[in-house]
């Protein structure tokens, strides 16, 4: 996809800060990251922890990957391309959900680490923290769980480009927090980011 040179087009300031919002909300604006194979289990990590943080009366949105492939991004296909595009949209919208003083919770496979790199750089020149989650778990398992039959669709040939079989996944080289889901409960990976967010000041 090819960029647009835009021409004439600034940043509009507006009179209310991020640090307004966070104070009229209490809490830091923060996005976490979840990249990992197709059933490794980001989504389900991912819902488990906004309901946690409701819990604790903390703001988060949850983005996942099929739901924004189901509008905003349903123009995308799976080429390297469009996967690159893809991660910059969702990179956008969870800097604007955070800079509005809320949790982005992002579940993407988002299998090439420069794609999750220009993301980390996005937040990181706003002065927005990232964290990056890697849900790590042996193909081996994600394909016993294959709950949508994916990967045998793409072991049949009936899906291309599908990560961890014709198409790579780039592990994460430093993650903030690396869950190995084949080894931990769901209980165990939401008290990991629980106290990683507590000690870090995001949350009390």
């Amino acid at each position: 996809m090819a960029d647009q040179i835009l021409e004439n087009i600034q940043w509009q300031e507006g009179e209310i800060s991020r640090a307004d919002r966070e104070r009229l909300i209490q809490q830091k604006g923060t996005t976490i990251w979840f990249t990992g194979l197709s059933g490794s289990g980001k989504s389900t990590i991912a819902i488990a922890l906004e309901k946690a943080l409701y819990q604790r009366n903390t703001l988060s949105y949850r983005l996942d990957g099929d739901n924004i492939r189901l509008g905003i991004n349903k123009n995308l296909g799976f080429s390297a391309v469009d996967r690159a595009e893809n991660i910059r949209r969702i990179g956008e919208i969870s800097k604007l959900f955070s800079d509005c003083g809320a949790i982005a919770l992002s579940s993407f496979i988002s299998p090439y680490r420069q794609d999750r790199e220009n993301v980390r750089t996005l937040h990181e020149e706003s002065g927005i923290k990232f964290i990056e989650v890697f849900v790590d778990c042996s193909l081996e398992v994600a394909e016993t769980r294959d709950p949508k039959g994916l990967y045998k669709k793409a072991r049949d040939g009936k899906i291309k480009n599908f990560t961890g079989i014709d198409d790579p996944y780039e592990t994460p080289k430093n993650p903030e927090i690396h869950l190995r889901t084949d080894q931990l409960t769901l209980e165990q990976e939401i008290k990991t980011i629980i106290l990683y967010l507590e000690q870090q000041g995001i949350i009390n």
